[in-house]
């Protein structure tokens, strides 16, 4: 009995010196462990998003439908809708825009392509239905889709902010 307990005395005493050893040496001896999450394909938020699939509705109602051009502006132009939208065009346009909608936001010096300035006739001369799927589906390589970030109400209250924002 006392060789055992001498015996187990020992193999603890090894097993502590071993695990310091193995301590000391985490940052030297590297294992690879088999990760899943390492080697399976991996996208940035609205890299390569999903498609609608198809004879879908969204929950919130039909917004546009492709290929049907541009839709009509269903949500009257009045005082709350305007001031919706010129809150949510504070936060999620204007630094890009800028607070008078004249592409000068914060973050504009530091894109390649310039904000468009949406109070020349330009913008303005568009069909609401035009400004809202300019919101929805963005411009590739200059404005991000706004449709997940903006409900389709929403996104109508922006257009009509828009059209305050028309110059003199």
């Amino acid at each position: 009995m006392r060789l055992f307990k001498q015996l187990l005395i020992v193999f603890a005493v090894l097993a502590v010196l071993a695990g310091a050893l193995l301590l000391f040496t985490y940052d030297i001896i590297k294992i690879e462990w088999v990760s899943f999450m390492g080697i399976q394909p991996s996208f940035t938020n609205m890299e390569q998003p999903l498609p609608v699939p198809a004879r879908s509705i969204p929950v919130e109602g039909v917004a546009y439908i492709p290929g049907m051009g541009a839709p009509t502006n269903p949500v009257e132009a009045d005082a709350a809708s305007v001031t919706r939208g010129a809150q949510l065009f504070a936060i999620h346009c204007a630094m890009c825009h800028g607070a008078a909608g004249d592409g000068a936001g914060q973050l504009a010096a530091l894109l390649a392509n310039k904000p468009a300035n949406l109070t020349l006739p330009i913008v303005q001369n568009k069909s609401d239905g035009a400004l809202f799927l300019t919101i929805t589906l963005g411009i590739e390589g200059r404005m991000p889709a706004l449709n997940e970030n903006l409900l389709v109400r929403e996104r109508w209250d922006v257009v009509n902010f828009l059209r305050t924002l028309a110059a003199p």
